[in-house]
């Protein structure tokens, strides 16, 4: 990370900042700049000033590291980046100051550039405030600046949605003052700058501006309605609001003391367990690209240009969308013209449903729409670079399938298949090509649900591993790579969140109050809702694998079974537990009860004959808790590589609340001894349903947090990587660091994320080193993270572990 300065005879100081490759703001960079604008300001030959980032990029935004202070730091004798930096030292710099911007200034990147008198950006730079989606919210002075540069309306707008702009449009709404292209972006930018040191343009001030602003009225009716609609929108996001509260201050008291409660507003917002949440969710879907022995043994990924379908149902229409918007030419094969012509009109009617929505030009889908091609045989299919499988979950067709395959395509055509469930083993037994079967589990709408799970068997070539990873980034989805097995990561986690309901049902709870209470901790849709869209035959189906798969912790239920008999498929023919109608919303099926008195009787698991009365969390707890159990076997055997990948996975799959920071962060946040004791407690009421894994016992037994149990217990020499990227994520207070160095390890509290328990589960193989490591953590800063990059080198370097 370097700051550095170059002052030209025109009497310009270049001041540049370079921190690759998003030059991300940091303390030391501050430090930098306020070092450069000083030495700037004091010099006489210096008539301006302009602020440019390296290698293509102003700046990416602040380091999100700075966010992971030790638990309850909030107060600070320093004073506010905000002020210090961008008011005192460039702001109110005595020279003016002009950013010149290109390629992207998101987040504290844009509030640099807006602190400057003038911005001038190269075409097609994005401009941005995302913060918001980490849980907090501009903290270098967006909150103030931008509504004064673009209006109360946009700045609402691209806060609260964390909306990028491209410079064009910010030169149409004032946040840009001029384009110019990248070769004379910074000769424009000092010519614009030495204009203004001559006074033939205007020194802005942003933080002084109202012209933007309007009247009072009009802001703060602007405000109510944003805050109206963050509360329908992101009930559980405090951000929103706290965003909109610094706004408001700005308008009312001015644009300083905007800054001060902005400030205010951050420090408490980082401390928050929505932050801490979707901080880790940020982390962790940045460790998905990360796949041991895949990403990391020097391979070179393949170009796929043309792909085959088999399948044109909604599953296959949907991956064909995905790929022909992101230019990959796709031939669509169905058994007959009449379902060929039926899939070829359902992925136009899923582009046209993006344009309609502003997703996509017209132009665009013209494009996409030009690489279909659809096909009723195999003639086209022996120069693809990869076919996916997408027909429906029958065993016997699957095999039939890929053994075609394996004669019609080439020797490196990858032959993946979207089953849902099925072994992979399965479907591939009758070929000789096992080394280039993978699955590529898509989630339904595929053209729009961001995840993928990527499914290898232990035959899976590294090389088919890493295409399809790379694929899954150029269509825009976040791949998950996971191991075979039955329901493979995803939908194995959260078969026992579809039948716990089940059995919620039969013990006497209502449905519809099942349904109820899972929206309210945060799910879109409930259990109930959610089996009506997916149809009771595909659930059926996949009940079977989970019973032949599972069979000691399987609630069988007849409720299904009677719903199918009684003519109902949810969704698909508009009965199921609600009643669907076209552009209506779903509303509960009254009709649908004595059904379910029918498979109450038929069951006859009611204690005593009589329901059992239950809290709204003691339903939530009964539905989840079983879900974090299993994804703890999940985790023992090995199925992902790393537990985070279950939060990504549970957030992005099942639509599990981001704000909760997924699955295994919110087991951890529950802690793994209740989860155990109640699961022991219900198994020994219900049944073997609830039975605890060994998994989940011994974590709860030794007081670890289940997130990085993985990691840690199998072989510490073998995961230590593993080990320390969760070390690296974690941090504690001098006090508890001084406990560890003295040996009282065993006295200490549980850590969130795991430092501590990973430190008593290794205390003996790490003490001959820890006085070593103490001895380096002295050498850093009071206030940066003690748990640094330095500190994991010099763990790996000396074979601690």
């Amino acid at each position: 990370m370097t700051v550095t300065m170059e002052v030209g005879n025109d009497g310009v100081a270049v001041v540049s900042i370079s921190n690759p490759p998003l030059n991300i703001i940091n303390a030391a960079m501050i430090a930098g700049l306020k070092e450069k604008f000083g030495e700037a300001t004091r010099r006489s030959d210096v008539k301006a000033i302009v602020l440019i980032g390296k290698g293509g990029r102003f700046s990416g935004g602040f380091d999100i590291n700075a966010f992971k202070k030790p638990s309850g730091d909030t107060s600070s004798d320093e004073p506010s980046a905000s002020i210090d930096l961008i008011v005192n030292t460039i702001e109110d710099c005595k020279k003016p100051v002009v950013a010149a911007v290109e390629g992207l200034a998101l987040g504290g990147g844009l509030e640099l550039a807006m602190g400057c008198h003038a911005r001038i950006a190269a075409p097609k730079t994005q401009l941005g405030l995302p913060e918001l989606t980490l849980g907090v919210i501009p903290g270098l002075g967006g909150t103030q600046r931008l509504p004064r540069l673009v209006g109360v309306s946009k700045a609402v707008e691209m806060m609260l949605f964390s909306k990028p702009i491209l410079s064009e449009e910010g030169k149409l709404l004032g946040l840009i003052d001029d384009i110019a292209p990248s070769k004379e972006l910074v000769r424009a930018s000092r010519l614009f700058a030495l204009e203004i040191a001559n006074r033939c343009k205007p020194w802005v001030r942003s933080l002084h501006r109202t012209d933007k602003i309007g009247s009072l009225s009009e802001a703060q009716g602007l405000l109510r309605a944003a805050r109206e609609q963050a509360k329908r929108t992101a009930p559980n996001m405090p951000q929103h609001l706290a965003c909109l509260d610094a706004v408001e201050e700005g308008i009312l008291h001015g644009g300083f003391k905007g800054l001060l409660k902005e400030t205010s507003v951050s420090k408490e917002l980082v401390q928050s367990n929505t932050t801490k949440a979707l901080i880790n969710l940020f982390f962790a879907q940045r460790a998905t690209a990360k796949v041991p022995s895949i990403t990391d043994i020097g391979l070179k990924p393949k170009h796929v240009k043309k792909v085959g379908i088999i399948g044109g149902g909604i599953m296959g229409s949907g991956i064909a969308t995905s790929l022909i918007l992101s230019n990959i030419t796709v031939f669509l094969k169905e058994i007959n013209s009449e379902y060929l012509l039926k899939g070829m009109k359902s992925v136009e009617a899923n582009i046209e449903g993006l344009v309609t929505r502003g997703k996509v030009t017209r132009d665009m889908a013209r494009k996409a729409l030009s690489l279909l091609k659809g096909v009723s045989d195999y003639s086209e299919f022996k120069e693809l670079d990869m076919v996916i499988e997408a027909v429906i979950e029958d065993v016997p067709l699957k095999q039939d399938i890929f053994s075609d395959l394996e004669k019609v395509c080439s020797s490196h055509c990858i032959l993946a298949t979207n089953t849902s469930t099925i072994d992979l083993n399965v479907i591939g037994e009758k070929t000789n090509s096992q080394d280039r079967i993978i699955g590529a589990h898509f989630f339904s709408p595929a053209h729009i649900m961001p995840l993928l799970e990527i499914i290898q068997t232990e035959k899976t070539s590294p090389q088919v591993i890493l295409d399809l990873l790379t694929v899954g980034k150029i269509i825009k989805k976040v791949p998950i790579v996971v191991r075979n097995c039955t329901g493979f990561a995803v939908n194995r986690t959260f078969f026992p969140y579809m039948q716990a309901p089940q059995l919620l049902v039969h013990l006497g709870v209502d449905l519809f109050r099942v349904d109820r209470v899972i929206r309210n901790f945060g799910f879109p849709l409930g259990p109930f809702h959610l089996q009506d869209l997916g149809g009771y035959r595909l659930g059926k189906a996949a009940g079977k694998e989970y019973a032949n798969a599972f069979p000691d912790r399987i609630f069988r239920s007849t409720l299904n079974e009677l719903m199918l008999k009684d003519g109902r498929n949810g969704k698909s023919n508009g009965k199921g537990f609600y009643i669907h109608k076209k552009g209506s919303k779903p509303i509960p099926d009254p009709s649908v009860l004595p059904i379910v008195d029918e498979s109450r009787k038929l069951m006859n698991i009611m204690p005593g004959g009589k329901p059992i009365s239950v809290t709204d969390e003691e339903i939530t707890e009964m539905v989840l808790f079983p879900t974090v159990n299993e994804a703890c076997r999940v985790l023992d055997e090995g199925v992902v590589a790393r537990a985070s990948d279950l939060d990504v996975a549970s957030v992005l799959g099942m639509s599990f609340p981001s704000y909760r920071g997924g699955l295994m962060f919110w087991a951890d946040t529950v802690g793994p001894s209740r989860i155990y004791s109640s699961l022991k407690k219900w198994s020994e009421m219900y049944g073997s349903f609830f039975k605890p894994s060994r998994y989940l016992e011994e974590r709860a037994m030794k007081g670890m947090p289940l997130s990085i149990a993985a990691e840690a217990t199998p072989s510490l020499k073998s995961n230590s990587k593993l080990i320390l990227e969760r070390l690296l994520l974690s941090t504690t207070d001098e006090r508890e660091w001084l406990s560890i160095r003295d040996g009282e390890i065993w006295k200490l509290k549980q850590i969130d994320n795991g430092m501590l328990p990973v430190l008593k589960l290794c205390y003996d193989q790490m003490q001959p080193c820890i006085e070593q490591c103490f001895a380096l953590c002295s050498m850093f800063p009071k206030d940066s993270l003690f748990c640094s990059f330095e500190l994991i080198q010099f763990w790996m370097a000396h074979g601690t572990l």
